[in-house]
């Protein structure tokens, strides 16, 4: 898929209040500090359209970006450890759980993870929730370019390992780096095959 066109369209505190669902919606979510705006940066080729910053959980709505006038990505707020108040931590822990139950056109829901970690609690709590609510969702290792081949493999599997203790089959995974844009080309592709097949 080639991004021709990129547009911010707005923020909202709720679901309900975001723009009419008559479009595929893809939805990028993970922890406080997993790199999600870079890798929103990385897919659209724009520098700065999803605000990066060094302090985690910068982004603390939902975020709506227009891509190609056709299909919707979603940033959503971060969630885990971030320097906020454990108020607006809840609150954001709502905002994701309502705009990912209730969100009607949401095609696929991207949780990223840091591949430089062990599988982290809040990270398998959530997956296990998505699990429960049967809301389509693949998973994104971010920040691979960190790390070695071999070490990045094991942690992987790693990964992987754990998730099947508890599910059937795996997820759809995809493996990134938004230095190299490594997995642009898999997810955009992703993306373009299903909105082949959805109808809003």
């Amino acid at each position: 898929m080639n991004i021709v066109s990129a547009e911010f369209i707005q923020s909202n505190v709720s679901y309900d209040k975001c723009p009419e669902p008559n479009m595929p919606e893809y939805a990028f979510v993970g922890r406080s500090n997993v790199g999600k705006s870079s890798l929103i940066n990385m897919l659209l080729e724009r520098k700065q359209i999803a605000k990066t910053s060094q302090t985690p959980g910068k982004t603390q709505l939902i975020n709506h970006f227009l891509i190609n006038g056709n299909w919707y990505l979603v940033d959503l707020p971060g969630y885990g450890f971030a320097k906020i108040s454990k108020s607006k931590r809840s609150d954001f822990s709502k905002i994701i759980k309502d705009y990912s139950e209730y969100r009607k056109n949401l095609v696929c829901l991207f949780v990223l993870v840091d591949s430089r970690h062990k599988p982290q609690k809040n990270d398998l709590l959530f997956i296990e929730w998505l699990g429960e609510k049967q809301i389509p969702f693949s998973i994104v290792f971010t920040k691979t370019d960190k790390l070695a081949k071999l070490t990045r493999e094991k942690n992987i599997e790693e990964y992987k390992k754990v998730l099947l203790t508890d599910w059937e089959t795996l997820p759809g995974i995809f493996i990134t780096s938004s230095e190299t844009s490594l997995g642009r080309e898999d997810i955009l592709n992703y993306i373009e095959k299903l909105n082949a097949v959805v109808k809003f």
